[in-house]
């Protein structure tokens, strides 16, 4: 671990100084694009205009013959596009794999002026990061990048979970995390094939009552507990969590359910890997429009934060104002992309 001095010191002599903060940026939904498909490239500006961020995607379910063309057409869309409010991320292959080096100098040679995020797959302790960070250094300088590219790990693994609080304090490069369920359900050994989401097979049963073969059963989260995890290592560390795939993309009942128990943990988005995700993760992790207006009545009748005031029956103090804060910052930043959102929350 770096001493507190060092820890904001440029890896490399002319990389750009690190944030000491991240910038604000509405991040509701990472949506992800197979740069490597003709058809998807030509759709990218559009696609950039409905979402927060557009990711080009380069790691799994891109086949092996196709990762040179994920590669090559990620640059060629992040030259083409603008994308004005949108973030442009990319998810590069994992750094034991024979793409990777080449993902990261190829593409910081020729966009890292443009380039927000490099998503990091399995990374499973800090000395993934650092290893990640020198590199970035190294060619920020090289190729004159103004500002710091940001990291984000995915956890994938059970030894990424276990060491996910040194993830998030690793590098002042450190974006956030997101949870990767598929590869960490692998890890884990966990008996289920799904892409994020419940099993119906993991749940609790309710007391027995007189007809106990009656008893009702009530499917539970497999990923609670990693979710509560990766929430409290960002958020103390300054980050931002995400959930990661929901790959059911028939059941959007299913998907908005998910969705929804991630932003009510602390996540700030979900990544989006069909259209139809797309509203679903903005209705989720925009705040509701009445909960936008109390907020702001809280914020009102208490502008500095201190005592306390009744409100419709019910206290409200410095711990409550905090919370309608948090609300109400969320809903001027959906606010400032979202005109419709902005209007029905009356900014």
């Amino acid at each position: 671990m770096k001493s507190p001095a060092a820890f904001y010191r440029p890896l490399a002599i002319g990389a750009p100084e690190p944030v000491r903060q991240l910038p604000l940026a509405l991040e509701r939904t990472i949506h992800f694009l197979p740069p490597h498909i003709e058809k998807m490239r030509a759709k990218a500006a559009k696609i950039a205009a409905t979402v927060d961020v557009l990711l080009g995607n380069l790691e799994d379910a891109i086949p092996v013959e196709a990762k040179e063309a994920a590669r090559a057409g990620f640059i060629e869309v992040a030259r083409s596009v603008e994308f004005g409010q949108t973030g442009l991320w990319t998810r590069v292959n994992a750094l034991n794999s024979p793409w990777f080096l080449d993902d990261v100098s190829e593409i910081v040679a020729a966009v890292g002026n443009k380039l927000d995020v490099i998503m990091v797959p399995k990374v499973e302790g800090p000395w993934d990061i650092h290893f990640v960070d020198q590199l970035l250094a190294l060619l920020e300088a090289r190729h004159e990048v103004r500002k710091p590219i940001l990291i984000h790990a995915i956890l994938e693994t059970a030894e990424g979970v276990k060491n996910v609080d040194d993830i998030a304090r690793a590098s002042p490069r450190m974006h956030g995390m997101s949870l990767g369920p598929a590869d960490l359900a692998a890890s884990r050994g966990m008996k289920t094939t799904r892409v994020g989401g419940g099993h119906p097979f993991y749940g609790v049963l309710a007391d027995p009552g007189e007809e106990a073969s009656r008893r009702a059963f009530y499917q539970q989260d497999l990923w609670h507990y990693t979710v509560a995890r990766m929430v409290d290592a960002c958020l103390s560390n300054g980050l931002r969590p995400f959930y990661g795939p929901f790959g059911d993309f028939d059941d959007e009942a299913g998907c908005e359910a998910q969705f929804r128990n991630a932003f009510l943990q602390g996540c700030v988005g979900a990544w989006t890997l069909h259209p139809s995700q797309i509203e679903i993760a903005k209705r989720v992790f925009s705040p509701e429009v009445e909960e936008v207006k109390f907020a702001r009545r809280i914020l009102d009748a208490m502008p500095d934060g201190s005592g306390a005031v009744m409100i419709d029956g019910k206290m409200q103090d410095d711990a409550t104002w905090k919370q309608a804060k948090v609300i109400v910052d969320l809903a001027g930043l959906v606010a400032s992309k979202d005109p419709e959102r902005a209007a029905a929350y009356g900014f």
